[in-house]
């Protein structure tokens, strides 16, 4: 039994450093995402609620002169919107790309390029964490049955050794 109890304690802290490290490095890939979308959002609003506010207020000439930081704030609200839902709308990257010219001075094909350019970095990102996801799943899943198997395991030797150590205590 003592040798099954030090097998048990052995596996579950191979299984804790197992899933941490997995899970350290799924919460590194997909801490981008989460940032730009938490800053999008403010503190009082969900990103869906302040897209849905900025969409109101768009105008088809955009200003030169904007606050360059409400500026980022809504693009990361509309990447983070656009992204949530799986891509982010034509008229939504359309709208990206004249802020990203008026703001830079970038000509209108170039800032269309910029524009996807960070939203394929973003959903390689998103990508990214989903793999880191579903391997730590799957390290835990296979981690977990091998612990159960060695526990039978061990169970099955233990119950052999007592028996077979009553049978010599009865023998002598």
């Amino acid at each position: 039994m003592l040798s099954w109890a030090l097998a048990t304690v052995i596996g579950a802290v191979l299984l804790t450093s197992v899933v941490s490290s997995v899970v350290s490095v799924g919460a590194h890939a997909i801490t981008p995402v989460v940032g730009a979308a938490a800053q999008a959002a403010g503190p009082a609003a969900s990103p869906l609620s302040s897209y849905d506010v900025d969409s109101l207020f768009r105008s088809d000439r955009p200003d030169a002169g904007a606050n360059p930081q409400r500026v980022e704030a809504e693009a990361a609200r509309i990447l983070a919107s656009g992204l949530t839902a799986g891509d982010v709308s034509p008229a939504d990257r359309l709208y990206l790309a004249q802020q990203v010219a008026t703001q830079t001075g970038l000509s209108q094909a170039d800032a269309q390029k910029r524009v996807d350019d960070v939203i394929a970095r973003e959903k390689a990102t998103a990508a990214k964490a989903k793999q880191a996801a579903d391997a730590a799943r799957k390290a835990t899943s296979e981690l977990a049955i091998f612990t159960a198997l060695a526990m039978l395991i061990g169970a099955f030797i233990s119950s052999a050794s007592a028996a077979y150590g009553g049978s010599l205590r009865d023998q002598y």
